[in-house]
């Protein structure tokens, strides 16, 4: 399977460039991963309804730009579905089953996921209703992919 993250926004933190290096280590054994940083729009600190629209336009045309056709599209959203590990595990097992060896992972950038995007996903994905920083979703989500991996193996995983 091959799994990308498309995030917005350049990684700066050291800690979770560590923790996401590791899961992309870990997951290796699974999957082919790949990470797609997409430029965040620069934008003040107070906007109007309409420039932060503009602003998830404009990262949402990079996004869409990284997502191929033949793809199954997962976005995180606040307002998306929420499931348990186990779920998880068992929609990543259906994609594999069913032939949807491309995944892709999407998290926006401060302001969320565009309209455009939200079109292309095929899931969208709640890890809770409190907000995240998505820098810190990257490393939440690899570690619950691998997860999946694990449990759709057969493998033991701590509780």
């Amino acid at each position: 399977m091959n799994i990308t993250l498309v995030t917005v926004g350049k990684l700066k933190e050291k800690y979770l460039k560590q923790g996401i290096d590791e899961y992309k280590k870990r997951l290796g054994a699974y999957a082919k991963v790949n990470i797609v940083e997409v430029a965040d729009e620069k934008a003040p600190e107070t906007m109007s309804e309409a420039e932060m629209e503009a602003v998830k336009r404009k990262e949402g045309e990079r996004i869409i730009a990284h997502i191929s056709q033949d793809a199954f599209v997962i976005t995180l959203e606040i307002q998306g579905q929420m499931l348990s590990s186990e779920q998880l595990a068992k929609k990543i097992d259906e994609l594999a089953t069913y032939g949807k060896s491309k995944v892709v992972f999407v998290i926006g950038g401060s302001l969320g996921i565009g309209e455009e995007v939200q079109k292309r996903s095929d899931l969208a994905l709640s890890f809770s209703k409190m907000t995240f920083p998505h820098q810190l979703m990257r490393l939440v989500l690899l570690e619950q992919v691998y997860r999946s991996f694990r449990i759709n193996r057969g493998e033991p995983y701590h509780k």
